[in-house]
């Protein structure tokens, strides 16, 4: 039987998740409903929740009775797991004062609005102030949780994924670069041009979401507990696993950014679903870890929604929702769907050179944080490093430096994960081919529940009780490394190119 400490941090625990589910609301309606001249109230409304947050989570209440449980539950069991991701949240925000906690939550909500008329004007003048302003915000907020042995960056890193260190991720860079790299080379160097026309056409929006809908509902996005709207950036907002909300966008030359930012948003949605019910609104019902959420994104958009089998059964689907694309065969898509070809804009581009596009961010944050460049430079240290990595640079800033949402709302040290994912979900895969045996026959059937069912048991219902790499661990029987996902790319090279690196 639990005792009346443990209880009670339980008790107080809940009106913490509440505030922080009330803020995620605001969020996405600010993203998808709130008409624009209602921004300043909502920063403020966004201020009082972080001060109310901050002053629950520093309460002498909650704090004794989590010392007192501390000493009554088990070594290992549920409720240790719990105490232990409740006192790691506790001290993470002690160490910041609540009138910090407010100016962030402000700032940043201002700073949403400004990036949002700055891309559309593809002017970041409009939008350096405020990141200027929460980029002082969020360095001092770094230097006061990583104290005075610990790195600042590291503290950010660590809110995202738990216990991820800039000195881990420099060599996994280094080692994805260096084994990426020669792939696009020799890609470029083949001379093999993919034929996209399968791909694109006219597609009227809404044709696009019925059939992104369809896509969704049957790899199992649960649409009685969620819902899709339209944003300029997609994003995934679970609420709790009974309120679910994503979003998309669209391409109406070509099918393929709404179909797999769709499919990649549920995939995100479908964690949330599957988060374990008996858990929610405690420290251990939440995602583990922003690594594996998007594995389960980045698993459903490329490993299902770009493969051969899935298109077996999706072709004819397609057929009925887009009849611009009614002659499309599967030679012809297939290939166009697996380009290894870089291009400017991240959220659109090919799982070849995605890890490239990270890569940027992932060094133009650490040399902020390092002090090596200052915001102004942004614009420019961007186009450098594109043209360095991926041989281009934007004629618009707003196809460059003002393309992702992340550092308007402080997501610094937000963009490794993503990198991250993309490891875990080869690795998952991996292990639940093992178990399911030809899940290329399932796919090309339709049939995605054993996989998702794999997916709920290993991953979803474990909620935060593990850490990331433990989780892992015990769901593909080894620790995280990159060889799967290197083995999936240099396969996918060799079959729609001819090329071997």
């Amino acid at each position: 039987m639990a005792s009346s400490a443990y209880v009670r941090f339980l008790e107080l625990w809940a009106e913490v998740a509440d505030l922080g589910q009330t803020s995620s609301i605001l969020s996405w309606d600010q993203e998808t409903q709130m008409p624009a001249p209602g921004n300043p109230a909502r920063a403020k409304l966004q201020a009082t929740l972080a001060g109310l947050r901050h002053e629950k989570l520093t309460a002498t209440e909650l704090g004794d009775a989590l010392e007192r449980a501390e000493g009554e539950v088990p070594p290992g069991s549920i409720e240790a797991a719990q105490l232990r991701e409740g006192r790691r949240e506790i001290e993470r925000v002690r160490r910041v004062p609540r009138a910090l906690a407010k100016e962030l939550a402000e700032a940043q909500t201002t700073g949403h609005e400004s990036w949002r008329r700055a891309r559309e004007a593809a002017d970041f003048a409009l939008f350096r102030p405020d990141l200027e302003r929460i980029f002082d915000l969020k360095r001092e907020e770094a230097r006061l949780l990583a104290g005075d042995q610990g790195r600042p960056y590291d503290a950010l890193l660590d809110g995202f994924e738990p216990g991820m260190t800039e000195a881990q991720l420099v060599p996994l860079f280094a080692t994805l670069r260096e084994r990426l790299s020669p792939i696009v080379r020799a890609v470029r160097e083949s001379g093999v041009v993919v034929d996209e026309s399968a791909a694109k056409g006219r597609f009227p929006r809404e044709a696009q979401l019925a059939f992104g809908r369809r896509v969704a509902a049957a790899i199992g996005f649960d649409f009685t507990a969620g819902r899709i709207d339209l944003a300029p950036h997609p994003f995934c907002s679970g609420l709790n696993p009974n309120d679910v909300r994503i979003t998309w966008r669209a391409l109406e030359h070509d099918f393929r950014s709404a179909l797999f930012g769709i499919m990649h948003e549920a995939g995100h949605g479908m964690y949330e679903q599957g988060l374990p019910r008996q858990w929610e609104r405690t420290p251990i019902g939440s995602a583990v870890s922003l690594g594996v959420h998007e594995s389960q994104s980045r698993l459903w958009e490329n490993l299902v929604g770009r493969s051969r089998s899935f298109w077996e059964w999706c072709l004819p689907v397609l057929h009925e929702h887009l009849p611009g694309a009614s002659g499309v065969t599967l030679d012809a898509l297939w290939p166009a769907l697996n380009t290894v070809k870089p291009s400017l804009i991240r959220v659109e581009a090919d799982p070849g050179t995605y890890d490239l596009h990270v890569a940027v961010r992932f060094e133009l944050e650490r040399a902020l944080f390092a002090g090596d460049l200052v915001v102004g430079d942004l614009p420019e240290a961007w186009d450098a490093r594109y043209e360095e990595l991926l041989g281009l640079s934007a004629s618009s800033v707003a196809d460059g430096v003002l393309q992702d949402i992340h550092w308007s709302f402080g997501g610094f040290g937000y963009f490794p994960t993503y990198t991250l994912g993309n490891l875990i979900d080869a690795q998952l895969f991996v292990a639940a081919t093992a178990v399911l045996g030809d899940l290329d026959a399932l796919l090309r059937r339709g049939e995605f529940a054993p996989l998702l069912a794999w997916l709920r048991e290993n991953v979803h219902r474990h909620g935060s009780r593990w850490s990331a790499g433990e989780l892992v661990e015990r769901a593909t029987g080894k620790p995280l490394a990159p060889d799967d996902y290197l083995a999936e790319r240099a396969r996918l090279a060799e079959e729609v190119y001819g090329v071997r690196a």
